[in-house]
């Protein structure tokens, strides 16, 4: 099959999904919900036209492609979300990221992502075919590797967002234990404590701080929330931290000392992670100095040797 017919198979399947979901989507094809068919009966403000209201800001930076393809893109995520059983741990990935977006959200872009690479695969993959290197099996191959490549980028780049979010939580931890430990000291409370330290500090962890005293402002009891917490981040040195916390609390034992103790523990646990890092680099250094300088280093000192004798290399 040669190009001009691959892009004319392409252009009638876009033309066809596009009519299709024209068609399907009509008011008079569309079946409609019971929560729909009761809205206007449980409506307390204005009826107001829907196409005058404020419109939610776009979650992905493809602005009004995303706004047009939204509808269909929202009703197949939540089809597919209900085949997910895995949503639960998606929420507290996403808990852990601290990105603010909810499964349905991350969902829809991870649906995008992988329409961009399904458009990008199948853009190679038409221009290999009409370049003559691949044929039909390999532009179908090419299209649909490209998608999953999209949807697991997305996933990927949660997990990267998680372990940079992390790093900044640990590298933070330290000086803001000991903040907490001078105001304990000092004769404040904890909750007078993480009260100064999320008003004064900066970061996700402080971040995180203001949200524990949120829910205690709320009627949420201090070792709740510092359950709660300990459950978003699982942090080791935060679940740690929180654990002393709770047993100084509620046992009465000095608070001053379990901070300072808990920033310690961190301020080791970064030095072991720093040696640990720089022997793996060591290690991968002798990479290139055992198979690139030190043949080099063995040919210089043969190769005077070696044309003194006439011995042709």
């Amino acid at each position: 099959m040669s190009a001009p017919w691959i892009l004319a198979v392409l252009c009638g399947l876009a033309l066809g999904s596009a009519l299709w979901l024209a068609v399907v989507r009509v008011p008079v094809m569309r079946q409609i919900r019971f929560s729909e068919r009761i809205a206007p009966q449980l409506r307390s403000g204005g009826q107001a036209s829907r196409l005058l209201a404020i419109s939610t800001g776009d979650i992905t930076p493809f602005g009004p492609l995303e706004r047009i393809l939204r509808p269909a893109l929202l009703l197949a995520v939540r089809r597919l979300n209900r085949l997910n059983p895995v949503s639960r741990d998606l929420e507290h990935r996403l808990e852990r990221a601290g990105r603010g977006l909810s499964v349905l959200d991350f969902r829809a872009e991870q649906v995008l992502w992988s329409g961009a690479g399904l458009l990008a695969g199948g853009f190679v993959t038409v221009w290999l075919a009409s370049t003559g290197r691949v044929g039909v099996t390999g532009v179908i191959a090419g299209t649909i590797l490209g998608a999953v490549l999209g949807f697991m980028f997305r996933d990927n780049r949660l997990g990267a967002q998680i372990r940079a979010r992390e790093a900044r939580m640990l590298a933070e931890f330290p000086s803001l234990a000991e903040m907490m430990a001078l105001a304990v000291g000092a004769g404040e409370s904890a909750n007078g404590a993480l009260e100064r330290i999320a008003r004064t500090a900066h970061g996700e962890l402080a971040g995180e701080f203001s949200r524990i005293l949120g829910e205690t402002r709320s009627g949420v009891p201090l070792s709740a929330a510092l359950a709660h917490f300990s459950n978003r981040v699982r942090l080791a040195p935060l679940s740690r931290f929180v654990d002393g916390l709770t047993v100084a609390i509620e046992r009465g034992t000095p608070l001053a000392d379990v901070m300072r103790a808990q920033s310690q523990d961190v301020r080791d646990l970064a030095k072991r992670e720093l040696m640990e890092s720089a022997g793996r680099k060591e290690i991968a250094m002798m990479v290139p100095l055992v198979f690139g300088v030190l043949p080099l280093t063995v040919l210089f000192s043969i190769f005077p040797g070696l044309s003194l004798l006439g011995i042709a290399l």
